[in-house]
């Protein structure tokens, strides 16, 4: 525990975290609002996403797809565009993260849409918004026309760090989706997606972090975060 203390008090400039793809650009296109660990943020702002080297497969891409096409429809959102392409080894773009809250707590969290709420998949749910592209060809950042905007409200908005693991747990008093709202087509998603994500999955344990780096080898769509400039 000492360790992960040390970590949420760390300043960070310029953090990126390395995903696995498809995950990295469904992120940065703003599809995926959540990023899922076994760990709390230990930021609040900027976030910069790099692709990994693993080139994705096809099977994995659909899986994915299928997945967000899947949630999106209950909120009546169908014309979903996805990346025409999945790049690897390079940095894609950059996301605010504005928060963590527990699974539990975002699965009951009544204040945003229904398909925000099936991404939580993992123990911490980073709350992630503004999602912008990195254009190489202008060394430049463009914004995203995502298809569902969220904005998550914060409990205290004068205190960024309001919104963590706990702060919603008094205040929340619905249930989560239940079994039944579920058509099996979504549950098929569901257990698809969970499937892709476990390919990346490895039973190391979490160290403590040295110099600039940290590292968390538990979660499949992730290796590092680490300090990176915006170039």
């Amino acid at each position: 525990m000492g360790s992960r203390r040390r970590i949420e008090s760390s300043n960070y400039t310029n953090p990126c975290l390395t995903m696995h793809q498809p995950w990295a650009s469904l992120l940065v296109y703003g599809i995926k609002r959540i990023e899922g660990r076994s760990w709390p943020a230990p930021i609040r702002g900027r976030l910069w996403i790099h692709a990994a080297g693993k080139v994705p497969e096809p099977e994995t891409i659909k899986a994915m797809e299928d997945f967000y096409r899947e949630i999106y429809a209950m909120n009546g959102v169908t014309d979903l565009k996805f990346p025409e392409h999945y790049p690897v080894s390079r940095l894609l773009g950059c996301v605010d993260v504005v928060g963590c809250v527990t699974c539990e707590e975002l699965v009951s969290w009544e204040a945003i849409p229904a398909s925000v709420r099936l991404e939580g998949q993992t123990a911490f749910c980073w709350l992630c918004e503004q999602p912008q592209i990195y254009e190489a060809a202008v060394r430049g950042l463009s914004s995203v026309k995502a298809p569902q905007p969220v904005k998550f409200p914060l409990p205290d908005p004068r205190d960024p760090f309001s919104l963590k693991p706990g702060s919603l747990a008094s205040r929340s008093n619905c249930s989560s989706l239940s079994q039944e709202e579920k058509s099996p087509s979504l549950v098929a998603a569901i257990a698809g997606a969970r499937a892709a994500a476990t390919q990346f999955s490895k039973n190391n344990t979490f160290q403590p972090p040295t110099g600039d780096n940290i590292e968390d080898n538990e979660k499949p769509a992730s290796s590092t975060i680490r300090h990176s400039g915006s170039s």
